[in-house]
């Protein structure tokens, strides 16, 4: 182990410079983060089932219609909320760069009965059919995640896909209290785990980059084969005119932001995350 190489690494980096591993991808990686998407208790990987069951019904309530609708869920994981809408007799799409959550997600489907088209690809590289969708749905703070030129292009293509006078819902974090939301320095020793199928060692860090209320949430793994992997998730953090302006450029209107979608308890949940409502 290169305990040198792991010190400069461990550095605050530069604004948005890149890791080097990616996790959602990673055959190992995905199986350990759908074990946690599916635990119906905890707000790892997706929301508790009480929540997302909540927020499936609020989200179908912002676009009330007599006929069906057509939605599509970007990051859909497992599909614990296409399932929902398919229930309720929409017609659903689901879109994941998780080839472990869409096989599972597929299979789902299947044993349910539910007819759910679900497409394993980023929701960054696919094009998206033009004016297709009645509603469009990014949760679990998806879009804070991106890149500013990431998240620049997925609304484009969002605006493009939805139908004159489409939905578009997404949550963002609240930038209250940045520097409490940042996670103190940890390591990890195992014998297996979450990271790898081998012995490793983790150290996880949080850095704040306070004018553009990012926080990295950054996590070096070294295995015995002596391989340093870097994991970096650049999180944003946005006040109500954060969001306005960011969609204003695209041709959303009628934005609506709101907040206590989500039950209280911490803070991830209740006032600090905000819901937007933006149509076309």
């Amino acid at each position: 182990m290169n305990i040198t190489n792991i010190i400069t690494t461990a550095a605050k980096p530069g604004l948005y410079e890149k890791g080097t591993s990616f996790m959602w991808t990673d055959e190992y990686i995905s199986k350990q983060l759908l074990k946690i998407h599916l635990n119906p208790d905890i707000d790892l990987g997706s929301r508790k089932f009480s929540t997302i069951k909540k927020t499936a019904n609020w989200l179908l309530d912002s676009a009330p219609s007599e006929h069906p609708l057509h939605i599509l869920d970007l990051g859909c994981g497992p599909g614990l909320y296409t399932e929902l809408f398919a229930e309720k007799g929409h017609i659903v799409t689901g879109i994941d760069i998780s080839k472990t959550s869409i096989e599972y997600a597929v299979n789902s489907a299947k044993e349910k009965g539910l007819k759910i088209e679900y497409i394993n690809e980023s929701y960054l590289d696919i094009e998206l059919p033009k004016e297709q969708f009645d509603l469009i749905v990014l949760i679990f703070t998806d879009l804070g995640v991106l890149l500013p030129a990431e998240r620049e292009q997925l609304l484009g293509k969002i605006h493009r896909a939805l139908k004159p006078g489409g939905l578009f819902i997404f949550d963002v974090l609240n930038d209250n209290d940045l520097a409490e939301k940042t996670a103190p320095k940890n390591w990890e020793a195992a014998n297996g785990g979450f990271w790898e199928s081998r012995p490793y060692l983790a150290l996880s860090e949080s850095h704040l980059y306070q004018e553009q209320k990012v926080i990295l949430y950054q996590h070096l793994v070294s295995n015995d084969a002596d391989e340093l992997k870097i994991y970096r998730f650049w999180t944003h953090f946005f006040s109500e005119t954060d969001v306005k302006d960011m969609l204003s450029p695209y041709g959303f209107s009628n934005v609506r932001i709101e907040k206590d979608v989500l039950p209280r308890g911490d803070r991830w949940n209740g006032e600090n995350v905000l819901f937007c409502k933006a149509r076309k």
